[in-house]
């Protein structure tokens, strides 16, 4: 059981684009030790980014992956957000207003990839996850290789932290799982920009953010307390 789930509130680090140290040093001691546990043979260390839409988990673990290679450490990123369902999908479902909601992702197959990760050793076969086009707004498979001999895997999503089956078996899964804090009047900027960048209307834009996005928003923030590790984001 980790150290936020068996009681305490998550630790609290200070990070940004131009200085991720103390979230490297923080997965190299993780890698040493998961290396010691396992005499004679490479360890794994898996991290999960969660936070509200907007946040910048994307460019977090872009950034740390960098600082990792940098530090001689190869990491594979992996996205939540290649599980959203079909378009076609979520309109036979009746979901495609509130598209980003939990249940607009199949959440056991994300799970499913997280375990097969998890327990994927050296010498065994590339495991493929899929990645999510933001100009088709489709989800894309077999986009991200995720080979064996890769010692740190970063995955990140809105809904690593709910506390509901079958997110919650993400828990034993994953070696942390931090929550991603940022401005929040930023966050939401971005974030009408972003759908304005990919087609939306100004207005459309804002009128979506402030009933979806900021509905899910709503629901990431109350699982934050479940988290290993606050990172607190220092924009430019």
């Amino acid at each position: 059981m980790s150290r936020s789930r068996a009681g305490a509130g998550p630790e609290h680090v200070v990070a940004g684009p131009e200085d991720v140290t103390p979230l490297v040093e923080r997965v190299l001691a993780l890698l040493a030790r998961s290396a010691d546990a396992l005499p004679g043979r490479a360890g794994r260390v898996m991290i999960g980014v969660a936070g509200p839409p907007g946040a910048g988990k994307s460019t977090l673990t872009e950034v740390l992956a960098t600082a990792l290679a940098a530090a001689g450490a190869a990491s594979a990123v992996v996205g939540m957000d290649g599980y959203h369902l079909a378009q076609a999908e979520l309109v036979r479902l009746g979901r495609a207003d509130r598209k980003g909601a939990p249940d607009t992702f199949d959440a056991d197959g994300y799970v499913s990839l997280v375990r097969r990760i998890r327990v994927q050793r050296p010498g065994a076969g590339v495991v493929y996850a899929p990645a999510f086009d933001r100009h088709l707004e489709e989800p894309v498979a077999g986009a991200v290789p995720v080979a064996a001999d890769v010692p740190v895997v970063l995955t990140e999503g809105n809904y690593l932290l709910l506390p509901d089956e079958p997110w919650d078996r993400l828990a034993d899964l994953l070696d942390e799982t931090w929550y991603l804090e940022t401005d929040d009047a930023g966050r939401r900027a971005r974030l009408v920009a972003r759908h304005v960048a990919h087609g939306r209307s100004p207005a459309a834009a804002a009128e979506w953010e402030s009933r979806s996005d900021q509905r899910n928003a709503e629901v990431v923030a109350a699982a934050r307390d479940r988290a290993d590790v606050l990172v607190r984001w220092r924009e430019r």
